[in-house]
């Protein structure tokens, strides 16, 4: 009887649309189940054929006496179309700080059907496998992999597990295991070894770790292309080990600069002219293929942050050379399959990359087999300037989020005129993509709302009519004017704002003066972006309305976002008054503010403790946990301080991923700044020079046992 009912069940489940129309649909189902449970039988999915609408997806959404019908174009479509359905009624809505889901009884009149001229709808940056995902377990990936999915991703970045291939490599040319932990980083700095910036930093990386990461890297790639989508995985770009190096003297490698002037180890890059080039590139991918089956796109970036290493007077015939041998690596290990690279370079370095200089580079490689990923368009204006990559394929997107650093911005009218110039500018070129690839995760979820919609509405709805839905999906019922009203006050004061520009403040990072290193040059500063007025009449609005939503609900979580970044702002300002203050040596004014700073930071940081996931403790335990030894555990938790704290060397990057969590403001950006002014009052009562350079120094070797120390908080 037991086994009769478990098959009416799966017969009921395939003709229930698991298989419609010849093409199965039992993923999207399985990203639909794990969101809704039960109601997901009220659904039936078709997969229909894009041939006759010019190659593009599509999707058509309606619902038919209490049943969704939903036809689109592939599996990514479905989801999309879906949650897009969901999400209108006010029904759902997903985000990383968590979901609401208030389903009706029966399901709304609904008819829409939408296109999409951008084939692939891209995401996640090189760097994000640093700054979010080094303790994600496969739990926590299928999360992501179903928001994806219910945003319409199909061209995800996919980085992980790569340290397998590279240790069977790098060991089939006779590097030993100690060689190699000497080689690699710790886990949360591997993404600038891929690149090429740096090597060894805060390893060695354990054996524990290759492992774990190759086993999370094959549940990836199998449900991506599971559900359609096209995983874009890495290849050889050049980069050796410095023992490979010296063991290959007669080759033609090139020991480059420190990245970014952090003091780090030199990389070697190997020229593409030597035949070790393809050898080694070939190698790899057979490798990957080995562990994790083939693909078609392939990211390999040689001069990430990185002047290349050509001659003078053969720059372009050099660097046509490079372009042309990456290219035919890979086509060479996987014909057919397409070379994938970031464009960021374009615009970080722009003297070197002239029109010219690129045009040379790109000149070789089939137009159809390469897509450039010219995701910084909040910054540069990369696509203009190369003119549109001279008939290669591209995408068009943006970073957004740099390092993980979470100030509140985001500018949606920005998107909106973007994507409707680009659409209608006869210059654009073969533009194939749109997304956004941020550097880090879990914060302002509703710019990526927005983003991902943008390619299938294509702008053609206002910014408020958006936002109006948007709100009645995330909030319900309880979603009012005045509510609505706060909403238009945030998108003028904070979501006008494409990019957070004083994180470079005086070439120092950090998302606000609070989270950098103290120095006394604050007082030259001219303010953070944004409207901080409106931002606080938001907030009131925001303040009198809570009493009508649960202290649970995600409008809690909004506003206490809003609320610590408002704080957060104005401690930037009341740091100025301070050492301003001292300065003149008006020591009871400085008293009196010191104790006001202190009593706001403190203030924040209990206040934020309702956002669980924005919590140091929670990243520093996710470290700790993801270890199988002790000594494992210390390795990540160092790696896990020292990512959002002193990473980036001497430089000018350390604070670069500063955080604004709960821990943070108590246990690390004040007691840096208490030590600053406590020693510039002293000064000031004994009137003696203020050395700064000695304090900087004091404050330099206190985040170092800060980073040492064993504390998870």
């Amino acid at each position: 009887m037991k086994r009769l009912i478990s098959f009416l069940v799966v017969f009921l489940f395939v003709t229930n649309g698991y298989s419609k129309n010849g093409k199965d649909t039992q993923m999207a189902y399985g990203v639909l189940e794990r969101l809704i449970g039960k109601r997901v039988n009220e659904f039936d999915f078709f997969i229909v054929d894009n041939k006759d609408s010019n190659g593009e997806d599509w999707f058509e959404v309606k619902t038919i006496k209490n049943r969704v019908k939903i036809k689109a174009t592939s599996n990514t479509a479905l989801c999309y179309a879906t949650y897009r359905f969901l999400r209108e009624i006010g029904a759902v809505l997903v985000s990383w700080e968590g979901n609401r889901i208030d389903l009706p009884k029966s399901w709304p009149k609904y008819s829409k059907k939408e296109s999409t001229p951008f084939k692939y709808r891209e995401y996640l940056n090189a760097c994000t496998f640093g700054y979010t995902t080094p303790w994600w377990d496969w739990k926590r990936w299928e999360q992501e992999i179903d928001w994806m999915a219910l945003h319409g991703i199909n061209l995800p970045t996919a980085m992980e597990g790569q340290e397998a291939v590279w240790q069977e490599l790098w060991k089939e040319y006779g590097l030993t295991r100690s060689q190699l932990e000497a080689h690699f980083t710790g886990p949360a700095f591997l993404p600038w070894q891929r690149m090429g910036n740096i090597n060894s930093l805060e390893g060695p990386l354990p054996q524990e770790w290759i492992t774990k990461k190759s086993t999370i890297q094959k549940q990836i790639l199998q449900r991506m292309k599971a559900l359609g989508m096209h995983p874009v995985v890495p290849a050889f770009s050049g980069y050796v080990p410095k023992v490979f190096a010296e063991q290959h003297p007669n080759s033609k490698i090139t020991e480059l600069k420190s990245w970014s002037g952090g003091g780090f180890e030199s990389t070697y890059l190997l020229d593409s002219k030597d035949p070790l080039f393809k050898e080694l590139g070939k190698r790899f991918i057979e490798i990957y293929t080995k562990f994790y089956g083939p693909a078609d796109f392939y990211l390999a970036d040689s001069f990430n942050e990185i002047t290349p290493p050509v001659s003078k007077d053969h720059k372009n015939e050099e660097l046509s050379d490079y372009g042309n041998t990456i290219f035919e690596t890979i086509n060479e290990a996987s014909p057919g399959a397409t070379w994938v690279m970031q464009g960021w370079l374009f615009g970080d370095n722009k003297e070197f990359w002239t029109k010219e200089a690129t045009k040379a580079f790109l000149s070789k490689v089939p137009d159809d087999r390469m897509i450039i990923q010219d995701y910084a368009n909040d910054r540069y204006k990369v696509w203009e300037n190369q003119e549109a990559f001279y008939g290669k394929q591209w995408t068009y997107g943006y970073v957004h989020n740099y390092g993980g650093s979470n100030p509140v911005y985001g500018d949606l009218n920005f998107y909106k005129n973007e994507l409707t110039s680009l659409l209608k500018n006869s210059n654009k070129g073969n533009v194939v993509g749109y997304g956004v690839m941020p550097e880090g995760l879990n914060n302002n979820s509703i710019v990526y709302e927005y983003i991902y919609d943008l390619p299938w509405t294509q702008g053609k709805e206002s910014v408020n009519d958006w936002l109006q839905q948007y709100l009645n999906a995330r909030y319900g019922k309880a979603t009012t004017a005045p509510v609505f009203q706060a909403w238009q006050l945030l998108i003028e004061s904070v979501y006008s704002t494409k990019y957070w520009e004083t994180r470079w403040w005086n070439d120092k990072a950090g998302a606000y003066l609070f989270f950098k290193r103290p120095t006394l040059q604050i007082t030259d500063f001219k303010g953070n972006p944004g409207d901080k007025e409106k931002l606080k009449q938001a907030i009131d609005i925001l303040n009198r309305e809570a009493k009508n939503f649960d202290k649970k609900s995600l409008f809690f979580y909004d506003l206490l976002d809003v609320s610590r970044h408002y704080y957060s702002l104005c401690i930037d300002d009341l740091l100025i008054e301070c050492v301003t203050a001292y300065q003149l040596k008006d020591i009871a004014k400085g008293d009196e503010l010191f104790k006001t700073i202190e009593k706001q930071a403190l203030d924040i940081d209990n206040m934020i403790s309702g956002q669980p996931f924005n919590n140091l403790s929670y990243w520093l335990k996710s470290a700790w946990d993801y270890g199988s030894s002790a000594d494992e555990s210390k390795l990540y938790l160092k790696n896990a301080k020292m990512l959002i704290t002193l990473w980036g060397g001497e430089g000018h990057l350390n604070d670069y991923a500063s955080r604004s969590w709960r821990g943070m403001y108590k246990g690390f950006y004040w007691p840096r700044w208490k030590m600053f002014l406590e020693a510039e009052r002293e000064s000031a009562i004994n009137n003696t020079p203020f050395d700064e350079l000695k304090v900087t120094g004091s404050i330099k070797q206190w985040e170092i046992k800060w980073c040492e120390s064993k504390e998870l908080e």
